[in-house]
This record gives C-alpha cells, sequence and structure tokens, in this order.
C-alpha cells in the first residue's frame, strides 16, 4: 500500500484533526466531516491509498472510488435534501486523492457560485458534530 509519511491523510495527524473528524471507511476511501460547516453536511471522500491523480488509478479502483463517493452525496441528498450537491477535486498542493462533496442550498452561501475551501464562518459544538455524523451514517 502506497504511504506518505508527509500527507496528512496518510499519516492522520493533528493537521487532519483539526480539519475534519473521520465518519467511516467505505470499500477503497474514508469519509470524513468537515468541521467548518458553512455548508451543512460537507463531506470529504479520501483514497486510502497515497495517490495523486484518478489516472493514477486502475480501472477497478477509480470505478470503486466513484462508487464510494457516489454512496457519500446519496446519504448527503437523503440526510439533508441539498438543492444542488457540489463536487470538488482540487490538490494542486495537498496531493492526495480526495473528493469534496458539498450540499448547496439555493440562497445560502456560495449559491450559482463555487463553494469556498475553507470560509472560516461555522464551527459546531460536539454534539452537533455527532449529529451530523449519525445522520450520514444511517443514510449510507
Amino acid at each position: 500500500m502506497s504511504f506518505d509519511e508527509n500527507c496528512f491523510y496518510c499519516s492522520k495527524n493533528q493537521d487532519l484533526d483539526s480539519l475534519m473528524i473521520k465518519i467511516c471507511d467505505l470499500d477503497v476511501s474514508t469519509v470524513y466531516l468537515f468541521k467548518e460547516q458553512t455548508y451543512g453536511g460537507r463531506c470529504n471522500v479520501v483514497y486510502k491509498e497515497h495517490k495523486s491523480e484518478i489516472a493514477d488509478l486502475t480501472e477497478e479502483e477509480a470505478a470503486a472510488f466513484i462508487n464510494d463517493a457516489r454512496k457519500v452525496a446519496k446519504a448527503i441528498r437523503k440526510a439533508f435534501n441539498p438543492d444542488k450537491v457540489n463536487y470538488g477535486a482540487f490538490a494542486d498542493t495537498m496531493k492526495h486523492l480526495h473528493l469534496h462533496i458539498v450540499p448547496k442550498y439555493e440562497g445560502g452561501p456560495s449559491w450559482g457560485k463555487t463553494f469556498e475551501m475553507n470560509p472560516q464562518k461555522i464551527y459546531l459544538s460536539d454534539d452537533e458534530y455527532q449529529n451530523l455524523i449519525c445522520k450520514i451514517k444511517d443514510n449510507l
């Protein structure tokens, strides 16, 4: 299995813990809830091995990764009923394959525009985070 000790997704260090909370493991990825919740229910689906690009995966690995992302998107739709789910794969500096899954609401933050990566606006209590995680897990 590929691993990069300088990658917080691989090392699962304090930098990762400061930004996200692990929800669960799926077939080839790990699902995290963003602590910053401007976009209620926003998650990140992170490939378990250290790969940089979808193009680096075999057809089977790529299909499994997209299927994991699809499961999370469906769970978010069921749990939070957003008007649209946005997807982002930005890895210019964080070279570990991951996909942002961002529920958006008409009239809400960034509607009609690209979501902000880290708007630093809404943080929740531990109980509120656990409530979101339970809603997502119940729909996976």
